[in-house]
């Protein structure tokens, strides 16, 4: 009873955190909800293990740990459709973009599926971090307790991803200037 309640109490409340890992980190939604699962019953089975650090971080270590034994198992990446109506419809609400101008919504739509696609095209540990920290919000120490790594690998894998991204979502037109300048 008491594991059950621990478990209600330190690992229920980051399970969308776990998925939302999984997800980036497999490509694949159906993929994240099977880690998930298998993530939260080790969990639950070494609650024990869990002594004097937040729950959310060693939740999001076992959910990365389940991830790479999932991808290590299927040998290879599926790819990640990007998000669904709803989920884009949500996102929308929380940062109040919503509006009645279609132009407008085709127009953050196709803007989020390009983010998408620079997220998905970063290599596994870039990836993760970038998701661990702009999506999921860990801070560095955080971030190295969950991918078990130093935190001065984390800031050089944040800052590795961020310039990948912003090159990957530079408008074309700058991007075509950039390459001018440099080929003079």
């Amino acid at each position: 009873m008491g594991t059950t309640r621990s478990f209600d109490t330190l690992v229920l409340p980051h399970l969308d955190a776990g998925y939302n890992l999984a997800r980036w980190l497999l490509r694949d939604e159906a993929g994240a909800e099977d880690v998930l699962q298998d993530a939260a019953l080790r969990a639950f089975r070494h609650l024990n293990t869990l002594r004097g650090e937040s729950a959310r971080p060693w939740f999001l270590r076992i959910v990365r740990h389940a991830c790479y034994t999932h991808l290590t198992e299927k040998q290879g990446l599926s790819e990640l459709s990007g998000l669904d109506e709803d989920e884009l419809e949500n996102l929308q609400m929380a940062q109040g973009l919503t509006a009645s101008d279609p132009a407008d919504i085709v127009a953050r739509q196709h803007e989020q599926a390009r983010v998408d696609a620079a997220i998905r095209a970063l290599s596994p540990p870039l990836r993760e971090v970038i998701v661990l920290r702009e999506i999921e919000g860990l801070d560095y120490a955080e971030i190295a307790s969950v991918a078990a790594i130093p935190i001065g690998t984390v800031m050089s894998r944040l800052s590795r991803a961020r310039d990948k991204l912003r090159a990957a979502l530079m408008p074309q037109d700058t991007q075509d200037q950039a390459n001018q300048g440099q080929g003079e």
